[in-house]
């Protein structure tokens, strides 16, 4: 066949270019010998037969050039050609060579390992069954309080979910999901473990289209109140269990309460964090004793259920969510004093995973963007110069025949040697940076399965590509102009001073200033609302303060007396220790989260009419030393007192913001207030304390404080110790006071006061540290092309400088001169990037604390900093400018 005998001959050509050139050299010398054979025959000389056999014949070497381009495989020949040329040349350039490859390694390195994380966080589908069909949805409240920040996503209640689940066939089904913790009894002899765990519905699993690895999911029976089905993730199951197999249908005890494996999660299973380690059937919360009774499901103010959908084959989205909406609407009309949303809206599964790391995430991807265009701007600027010492080689390659289009090729091609060997250097360095990166980033989505792949090699390649020809293609065409024939007819004088290869030079360095300044002003206003936020007072004791968390099992503590009396002995004991000054138990510490926040109604106080911003408040609870030993201080009334227990515990304290908000003008002790969620019962508020952030980044919020004697368990409480020392230091004495008074009972989150604010700010700090860093290499990267553009000038000049200093000129004028002409660039890309800045810091406006985008203190500090390095670096270069002696510049010249 026609093809196959086509497809040998070029293969035969590729593997044996080397022999058909020697035969097809053979064969043009044997036209001409035979051509001059006939011409000495004619009677000719044999010098005049060879002459006019080569008219005749015309230039071989042309012949053999265009016989070789109509070969197959011409293209890779003449790409191999290229790269030894340009090999050769960047070898005879060594110190060049090796700045340009460091370079484009760091940007491009730097580029590819956030590329990675950002892939594997932001764009790597689930590993879920058609994970594009799935959505989250979400209750939205659209008054602009609620969204003067971001959107409103808010949770949805069990109650909103059932409704949905039961009134609406748009989807194909839903599934909800509640995070919630369990205490793991000592299981053969182990020590007991407090576990993050999820609580989804029966069909959960299913939904997302995910087989137990051994095992089965739960069932429908199994999803009542008071169930005892569990499942374990895969990390539970080999870290905790050895990976026993038997473990299946075996019982654990999770809060002292037996429990039955019914399956094991597989090992890709993570969602929707790796910290969850447990699974149990949502509906198996309420009842059987747990606090939550039954009648919570259907509850439309406790706002704590994630609900995922699958879309239906052949239903749009917004048709489905019409229905959803339609829904919604109803129940907020039906309940217009409970805090019900009007609307429901939906959200993408892998945008809700990385809502807290999106913005930072794209933010860095930006600054490494920057860096990379600078990097490409600062290799380009070298190529530019280098150029400039080669364009009396290239104007004679150029007389002597080659095309412009060659010449650019052959500079492309260095330029993509550089980008290559570079790029490949960034790739190896990328994967020790993405190790680093997914390890140092707290709370990071997705951290265990983000590594290189096919993907992100493909990503790199063309990154290679792009950066090869914007850091090539510009200097390329510039050096081989129609103006690169001067050279030829110019003096050494003339020929080494181009203006418009100076000129070139200063754009390129002018816009590599004004990217830098952005990248500056970006990290110094993180920096400084980094700062802010690290001198932000909690309104609580923050040195020296210990906290830890443990949760009395209903099962086992199922009296208020029984709690109380655990609670009022351990208080004693660890009180008791030589060091502690003060203790207390509260639900959560100051900075620790949010927790749960609760619609209040003042008794004393008109109804809220239908329509109104309901009245809302954050639930803690705390014992009468909780406040005296975390220092915050009483404003109104009194504290708590230890009579206050049980059915007498119907007193409550409220914050300073919540007296404001809710009782403008007026004294709120002696006042009631009635939470809903907690029956009927009407609190009398006997103190007035002061405002503690529960964000270290967030204002203060309306709070109230329940005693916490009234004697509840399974809801947590937290232990904090005020001592005179080193707070860890008692750590491991409290959890031997603890286990004294029940050794199954497993405490966690042992942190101090200031660990729990560093979590709060880590990734703040850790974005604000990177972006800063890339800023800085950014600076150093500018400071390093604006000297190169400066010695590149007084070389250039030498002649001219050695005039004005030989017909008078004083030094001091020379570097008067020669720094102006340097600073020039610097300052015109200085004003660029302000201007440039005053638009783009708007963007990061809400990762700012306390600072404003356009803060005039980090824009006059940028500016100061960008101008004092652009000096030094032309400095140098200014000052030899100065020192030249004329004459013998003049006679080597």
């Amino acid at each position: 066949m026609r093809w196959l005998t086509l497809i040998e001959m070029r293969m035969r050509m590729l593997f044996t270019r080397g022999e058909s050139g020697a035969r097809l050299d053979a064969e043009l010398q044997e036209h001409l010998q035979r051509q001059t054979e006939e011409n000495v025959a004619r009677g000719m000389s044999a010098d005049e037969a060879r002459s006019a056999a080569l008219r005749a014949f015309g230039n071989p070497a042309l012949v053999r050039e265009q016989t070789r381009g109509t070969w197959s495989w011409n293209w890779l020949e003449v790409l191999l050609r290229d790269v030894r040329y340009g090999m050769r040349t960047l070898s005879r350039s060594r110190g060049f060579s090796l700045i340009a490859i460091v370079v484009m390694a760091l940007c491009i390195g730097a580029a590819t390992s956030l590329f990675t994380v950002v892939r594997s966080v932001l764009l790597r589908p689930l590993p879920f069954r058609d994970p594009d069909q799935l959505t989250m949805i979400y209750e939205h409240f659209s008054a602009p309080e609620f969204n003067k920040d971001t959107f409103n996503y808010n949770s949805a209640s069990p109650g909103d979910y059932l409704d949905w689940r039961a009134k609406t066939n748009g989807f194909e089904d839903m599934a909800a999901w509640s995070w919630w913790k369990f205490n793991l009894s000592n299981q053969s002899g182990e020590l007991p473990e407090a576990l993050t765990a999820a609580a989804g519905t029966w069909n959960m699993f299913p939904l997302l289209g995910v087989q137990p690895a051994l095992g089965r999911s739960f069932t429908e029976a199994e999803d009542q109140p008071g169930g005892t089905a569990a499942m374990l993730t895969w990390s539970l199951f080999e870290r905790r269990f050895g990976g026993n197999r038997a473990i299946v249908g075996s019982t654990v005890r999770l809060d002292g309460k037996p429990y039955t494996v019914v399956g094991v999660l597989p090992a890709s299973f993570v969602y929707p964090d790796a910290k969850v380690e447990l699974w149990v059937p949502f509906e198996s919360l309420y009842g059987g004793g747990s606090p939550m009774g039954p009648e919570w499901l259907h509850f439309h103010d406790r706002h704590y259920a994630r609900v995922v959908a699958r879309m239906k084959p052949g239903v749009s989205l917004a048709a489905a969510m019409s229905q959803v909406a339609a829904v919604q609407y109803q129940l907020h009309l039906q309940y217009p004093t409970a805090p019900v949303a009007e609307e429901a809206v939906p959200r993408n599964i892998n945008e809700d995973l990385a809502v807290d790391v999106r913005k930072p995430l794209l933010l860095l991807m930006c600054a490494v963007a920057c860096m990379l265009l600078i990097g490409c701007l600062n290799v380009a600027n070298l190529l530019v110069a280098r150029g400039a010492s080669r364009q009396k080689e290239v104007a004679i390659r150029g007389a002597l025949g080659a095309r412009r289009l060659t010449l650019i090729r052959e500079q492309l091609t260095e330029s993509l040697l550089i980008c290559l060997v570079g790029g490949g250097a960034g790739v190896l360095l990328s994967i020790a940076a993405t190790a680093w990166l997914a390890s140092a980033w707290k709370d990071l989505p997705s951290a265990e399965g983000i590594h290189i792949d096919g993907a992100v090699l493909f990503f790199s390649c063309g990154l290679i590509v792009a950066a090869a020809l914007l850091a090539g293609l510009l200097p390329a065409v510039s050096s081989t102009g129609k103006s690169v024939f001067a050279a030829l007819q110019a003096s050494t004088r003339t020929a080494s001073g181009s203006l418009s290869r100076t000129a070139l030079r200063k754009s390129l360095l002018t816009v590599e200033i004004a990217v830098t300044v952005v990248l500056l002003i970006a990290a110094g206003l993180l920096l400084k609302s980094f700062m802010r936020l690290r001198t932000t007072t909690l309104g609580c004791a923050t040195d020296n303060v210990l906290t830890l968390s443990y949760s009395l099992p209903g099962k086992k503590y199922d009296k208020p007396e029984k709690v109380n009396a655990f609670n009022e002995a351990l208080l004693e004991r660890v009180r008791a220790l030589p060091g502690v000054l003060g203790a207390g138990l509260g639900g959560m510490p100051p900075g620790s989260g949010p927790g749960s926040d609760d619609i209040i109604h003042v008794v004393e106080h008109p109804p809220v009419r239908p329509g109104d911003e309901l009245p809302d408040a954050q639930a803690r609870r705390a014992d009468p030393g909780f406040f005296t030993a975390m220092q915050i201080p009483l404003l109104q009334g009194r504290f708590f007192t230890s009579q206050e227990r049980g059915e007498q515990s119907n007193r409550i304290i409220v914050s300073r913001a919540l007296a404001a908000k809710y009782f403008p003008g007026e004294n709120p002790i002696g006042k009631h207030i009635n939470i809903p969620v907690y029956g009927s019962r009407n609190l009398e508020v006997v103190g007035v304390v002061g405002d503690t952030l529960y964000k270290v980044n967030e204002p203060p919020f309306p709070t109230m404080y329940l005693p916490e004697l009234e004697g509840i368990s399974d809801f947590g409480d937290s232990l904090v110790v005020r001592t005179a020392s080193d707070p860890l230091a008692f750590s491991v004495p409290i959890q031997k006071q603890i286990a004294a008074l029940d050794h199954e009972l497993p405490v966690s989150d042992v942190l101090t006061m200031q660990q729990i604010i560093g979590q709060s700010l880590g990734n703040q700090s850790f974005s604000s540290t990177l972006v800063l860093a890339f800023a800085v290499l950014s600076l150093v990267l500018a400071s390093v092309g604006l000297y190169g553009v400066l010695s590149y000038l007084v070389t250039q000049r030498r002649a001219e400088i050695a005039i004005r200093i030989a017909l008078g000129a004083r030094r001091e004028q020379v570097l008067r001169l020669m720094l102006l002409d340097g600073l020039r660039p610097a300052l015109l890309g200085l004003a660029a990037g302000l201007a440039v800045s005053a638009a783009a810091t708007q963007w990061i406006r809400s990762q700012l604390y306390g600072t404003e985008a356009l803060d005039p203190a980090v824009f006059a500090v940028v500016s100061g900093t960008l101008l004092v390095v652009a000096a030094i670096a032309c400095v140098v270069p200014a000052w030899r400018a100065s020192r030249l002696d004329p004459m013998q510049a003049l006679r080597t010249e």
